[in-house]
Formats: C-alpha cells, structure tokens, sequence
C-alpha cells in the first residue's frame, strides 16, 4: 500500500508510504483519493491530515514512471490537487523533511500546512528542463510573494522551512511545528481546531498575486535569467508563468502553466536532462553487486604521491572528514605537496568559500610519511604516481608487503592494465583503479575500474566513499583507457585528421566549443600536456602499429610544443596567461605537412568538424558496450558529462546520437568511411549501432 488511511478521533490521517522519497506515483495518488473519499464519507470524521511516512513529506513525481502512461493516468496529481482544494472538510498538510515538486504543489492544494523545521522546500522541476506543472508557478507567488517564489522556481534550490516561515507575511505555512517527531500530531490539534471553528476553508488559488513594479521587474528578471541560462529554455519560461500568475485569472493562469509545462516536456534540452537524472542515479547501480552488499570502513586513507594529483585527491577526503596520510620519496617534494594544498585552502578561506574554523580542522586531518611501513594502518590507500607499469609494480609489490589484510589498494592509473597492476600483489581481490580527473579535488567524475579478480564488497566500499566524498562513480571494466580516454583517443585522431584535411586548430575548436564543448580538442591538448598524448602514440606504435594517426602532433612535440606548461603548443602564450593564441608557427607546420602527404586542403564545415568528433565518440562509446567495458549507455554520458566537458543540454554522446536518430548516425559514418584522408575501417558503424538503427531503437 502506498497510501495508508487511518482515523485518530475525528481527525482522518492519509500517510504517503511510497520510499524513499513517497513519490507521487499513480497508486500513491489514487491512495490519496480513496482516503479522502472515505474521509468526506464518514460522519465521525470532521478534519483530514496528509502527511508523508519515513524521511519526507514528498519528493515529487516518481522517477520509475517517468514516460510511462502511469505518470499520467487518472487521478494525476492536477486531480489530486482539486480533490483536495474542493474537500468540504478541512485538509491540513503535516509537512517534513523533504517537501519537493508534485510534493509541495500537494501541499499548496491543501486548506492549511503544519510545517517541522529543518524541511527542504522546492520546486525542482526547472533542473530536468520544465517549469512546476501541477499549479506551483501560480499558488507559490500567492502564499511566498512574485520575487520569493520565482527565486525559488528559477533555481530550483530547496530552502528551508524556517527561513521562509520567517519571511513577512507570508502564507505558505499556518504553523511551525516544534520537531519532525510532533508534526503529525500538531498537525491533527491544529485540524480539530479549524475544523470545531467552521466557516469558509481557504484556499490558495484565492489569494491575490501581483508585483508593484508589474512588466518591469518581469522584463528585468526575463533578461537576467536568459543570460545565464542562454542554453535552457526552461528558466525564461518559469519567469513568463508567474507573469501569467500576475494577470490572468487562476484557471486561465493554471491553463497556461500546463501548455507551457507539455511543450518544455518535448525539448532536447529537458530530455537530455531528464536522461541524466535518470542515468546519475543508475550509475551507482552495478548489475551484479546488490545494494546490501557489506561494506569495508573507510577510517583513514593513504595517499603515495604528493603531486598536483595525489594533492587533489587528498583533498577530497579530508573535505569529507577522513583522515589522510601522504607518502613521498622526499621530504622536498612533500613539502611542495603540503603547501600546495594549504594554498588551495587558504584561497577559498580569502574567497569566503571556507570558514577558518574548517580549513584548520582539514588540516589536522592531514599527515606524511617517507615511510611505507607508516601506510599499514589505512584502510585504502591510492596510488598517484608516475603512469608506467614499472613504477606501478614497484609500489604495489611494496604494498603488499606493508598493507593490513583487508585494506583496499586502488591505482589512479588513466590507461594502464588494472589486472596487471593486480597481479603484482598476492591479494587482486582487494585491486581496484580509482582513476580521478585533474585537478582531482574539483573534477565530479571518478572511474571505479573493476579489475577482474575485484571482490564485490570492494566495489561496492569504493561507490560509497565516492558518494562520501561527492565524486559521480561510474563503473568500467579494464581495457586500455577504460571508457573516457578510450574513446578520447578516437575523437583526437579525427581532430588530426581534420588539420591534415584542412582545417586549422583554432576552427575545430571552436566549431566543437559552439556546439557546447567547455574546450576543443588543440585548447584540451594544450591544458593536459601534448606530451601525455605523444607518450601513449609511440605505445601504440608498439601494441598496435596498423593504428592510423596524423602525423601533426607527433611533429608539434617534436618542436618542444607540450602546451601551457612550456608556453607553447597548439597555440602560443604569454607568460603567466592561458589565452590560447593562434600560432603562425603551428598553421605553417600543419600547411607543409598536407604537402608531405599531397593532400588538396579543402574547405570543411563546422557541421562536419562537430559530426565527426562527437561521432568518433558514440562509435567508440557503442564498442565499449559491445565489448562490456561499461553496462549501459547511460553510464558512458555520465563519464562525458561529468569529466570532458560534453555539454550538459544535449545528454552526454550517446544520449545525443539517440536524439540525432541511430539510423542517421550509421549513414552519416558509412559516408566518412569513403574519405580517402580518414581512417575508414574506424567508421564502419558498430554492431550495436547497426542493430538498434535497424530496428527503430535508441540506446
């Protein structure tokens, strides 16, 4: 049962019990309706409560309906609402810990709301691309104010109950509640009362809604909002549907919310949205390992290496309160390590990011070592040293020795072999790579990569610490460059390519920056280090010499050209900046080398540069799932969304090709692979592709 109704006295009592989050979904609504029916039915009963059971009010719309005819079967959530508004007894909401979306609508369609401190309150809906769509852009600005509530509907930012209990006059809550703990029954007393004084029951929809300064400070709301938020339609639409709030009348006003809530429901932009939703939560599922898998603790953690990387990722854990301890060869280079994080820390102190208090107890979290032996007492330790299996043997060989049985050794490695790296201990089971992004203290996304003698309570320890330390997990099976620098290489190869054809650094950068990309490919090169990509080319030219690559970055490096940290690359810089400038130098080089290669340049469009770069990815991201690398799709969008800058409206590469239609991405690469200058085998569209493409399927 996903509604349970219950009467104490004369007060019926409709619990939401649907975990965890008591989601609006079509049997928690029709609960709602059967226990307010039997509740108008009964003379004994002369109030109702609604309340939520467990750790909220509501959340909101259930997720596992979402798209499904269930989320909009009848009663919907509108119905609910004017069930309860037309109740001829008086309907008071016991509001708690989460009061979010539909949840919050529910209770605004009720007569009277009891709230608890400490409740999150908010209209979400504007972060999955659509404006509140069960009357939460008209009743809000009438018990909040216009400027309040729009605030809250533009950002979709909960806030909590006390702080806007505290606001003047408002009229979204009729009582605060001394505790979560006494809610209900506050809420049952307040009921009786309501309900032994009678006369007219008040309802939202009645209250007036305007704003002084009217079309003004709604042209100026329009304008700062477009600004930023210029790739989503969805916040200017939330300023327009209060607007409506101010001058139309309620049900015209209601009208208007719902059209513009269905036409926002069929945007990419709310899509792709919705589709990472979804895919941010399920990345944290892995097939097969439950989620009451035991977990080991995590009391201290090891870090070896105290450079830019093993600093940032140390960082992560004494933010979330863990203590670390930092191994280096050298006192010297410890030193560096421990200064640089002071100096991170003391710029978001200046900044007014940190309170003092908190910098100085990260601080106390942290120790060194030059000693492995110091390394026993830790419960994971990670490895951040130099990307070469030698060097990684060395340390784990040495681990093994020093580790306490139990503890869960990670490498940090983007590229190399985690089974490899496993066989050099007498415990695989306990290997496991934890590949984080530069810098690691800022970057969300974290590769789990699950070696295959990884035990499952390891996995399943590694996904919680990195929800502990905020980091979005995505799980990949070993292969060289896991799921993001797999794919990376072949959409670098295509930017090779493109220069050999015609093109110039700067017009592939910023065909891809245009459709979305935080960097292009040259910018991206520069920022990592040319050097990173050389290194893993002349691997390749070793493992697999039949890989085709253009031979300009090769020559770029060749020139000394490894980025901003040698003042040049693709692009030149001035000292102490990192505007990328374009090169005469770099634009002569490619130009002699076209000669080399008796290439024509020919003129190549911005369409062409963005198809062939984003759909290197998707051919590369399809083998990937063939080959099990990564579970689901969805997963492979979070790696690109959270660590390579894809942008966030278009839903990650693979959500994006789904957009495009697979059919059409197939004929488009069929078409690349005749390109003499490109690497046609490369295009021949993967299996997966050509399956789903044929039988009507997205990914």
């Amino acid at each position: 049962m996903t509604a349970e109704y219950k009467v104490h006295g004369d007060v019926a009592v409709i619990t939401l019990n649907n975990p965890p989050v008591n989601g609006l979904g079509y049997a928690t609504r029709r609960g709602i309706a059967d226990g307010l029916a039997n509740a108008l039915g009964d003379a004994a009963v002369k109030a109702i409560v609604v309340t939520g059971a467990g750790k909220a009010f509501s959340g909101g719309a259930d997720i596992k309906e979402f798209g499904s005819p269930k989320a909009l079967a009848e009663p919907n959530l509108l119905s609910v609402i004017a069930l309860l508004e037309a109740s001829t007894k008086p309907v008071v909401a016991a509001i708690h810990s989460v009061c979010m979306g539909g949840g919050l609508e529910l209770a605004l369609g009720c007569h009277y709301r009891v709230a608890a401190p400490g409740t999150s309150v908010a209209l979400p809906e504007v972060k999955l691309g659509l404006i509140p769509g069960a009357g939460g852009t008209q009743r809000l600005p009438r018990v909040l104010g216009v400027e309040t509530a729009l605030n809250m509907i533009v950002s979709g930012e909960p806030v909590k109950s006390e702080l806007l209990a505290g606001l003047p006059g408002q009229k979204l809550f009729d009582k605060m509640a001394a505790s979560v703990d006494s809610v209900v029954q506050e809420a049952i007393d307040f009921a009786k009362d309501v309900a032994a004084k009678g006369g007219a029951l008040p309802r939202v929809r009645d209250l007036p809604c305007k704003h002084p300064q009217g079309d003004a400070y709604f042209q100026f709301a329009k304008n700062m909002v477009a600004g930023m938020a210029k790739n989503f339609p969805a916040p200017v639409k939330c300023v327009e549907t209060v607007q409506a709030a101010t001058k139309l009348k309620f049900d015209d006003g209601m009208a208007e919310e719902r059209r513009v809530f269905t036409a926002l429901m069929f945007t990419p932009e709310s899509s792709a949205l919705r589709h990472i939703f979804v895919a941010e939560r399920a990345a944290s599922k892995i097939p097969d390992v439950a989620d009451d898998t035991p977990k080991r603790e995590i009391k201290t953690v090891g870090v070896i290496g105290a450079g830019t990387m093993g600093g940032g990722i140390s960082m992560n854990f004494l933010n979330a309160g863990i203590p670390v301890k930092i191994l280096e060869m050298k006192q010297e280079a410890l030193d560096r390590g421990v200064a640089t994080i002071r100096k991170n820390y003391e710029s978001q102190v200046k900044r007014g990011k940190l309170a003092q208090d908190k910098y100085d107890q990260r601080m106390a979290l942290l120790s060194t070592t030059l000693s492995y032996d110091d390394l026993g007492d830790c419960d994971l330790i990670i490895e951040a040293v130099f990307e070469e299996m030698g060097v990684k043997e060395q340390v784990f060989k040495k681990l093994d020795e020093v580790a306490k049985p139990g503890a869960i050794l990670a490498s940090n490695t983007s590229t190399l072999d985690v089974n490899k790296i496993a066989a050099f201990t007498r415990r695989p089971q306990d290997v496991v790579g934890m590949h984080f992004f530069s810098p690691a203290n800022v970057m969300k996304l974290l590769e789990v990569v699950r070696g295959e003698k990884t035990a499952k309570d390891v996995l399943a320890t590694v996904m919680a610490i990195a929800r502990k330390i905020r980091k979005t997990a995505v799980v990949s099976g070993v292969c060289d460059g896991f799921i993001g620098n797999r794919m990376i290489e072949q959409y670098s190869r295509q930017a090779g390519f493109l220069l050999d054809e015609g093109a110039t650094p700067q017009q592939v950068d910023k065909a891809i920056e245009k459709f979305g990309f935080a960097m292009g490919p040259f910018r991206m090169g520069d920022l990592a280090g040319n050097d990173i990509g050389w290194a893993i080319r002349k691997r390749r030219a070793v493992e697999t010499p039949d890989m085709k690559y253009s031979r300009t970055a090769d020559k770029l490096c060749e020139l000394g050209r490894f980025g901003q940290k040698t003042g040049a690359g693709w692009y030149d810089y001035k000292p102490g900046k990192r505007d990328a400038i374009p090169s005469e130098l770099v634009n002569k080089m490619v130009e002699e080398h076209r000669k080399e290669l008796g290439i024509t340049p020919r003129k190549i469009s911005d369409e062409e540069i963005v198809q062939r770069l984003v759909f290197a990815l998707v051919n590369e991201g399809a083998h990937i799932l063939e080959d099990g690398i990564a579970s689901k799709a969805g997963d492979i969008d979070m790696v690109y969304l959270t660590g390579y800058g894809f942008p966030v409206w278009r839903g990650g590469p693979m959500h994006y090709a789904s957009q495009v239609g697979l059919y059409n991405v197939a004929a488009t690469m069929k078409r690349f692979a005749a390109n003499p200058n490109d690497d046609g085998a490369f295009w021949e569209p993967a299996g997966l592709i050509q399956k789903l493409a044929a039988e009507g399927k997205t990914f």
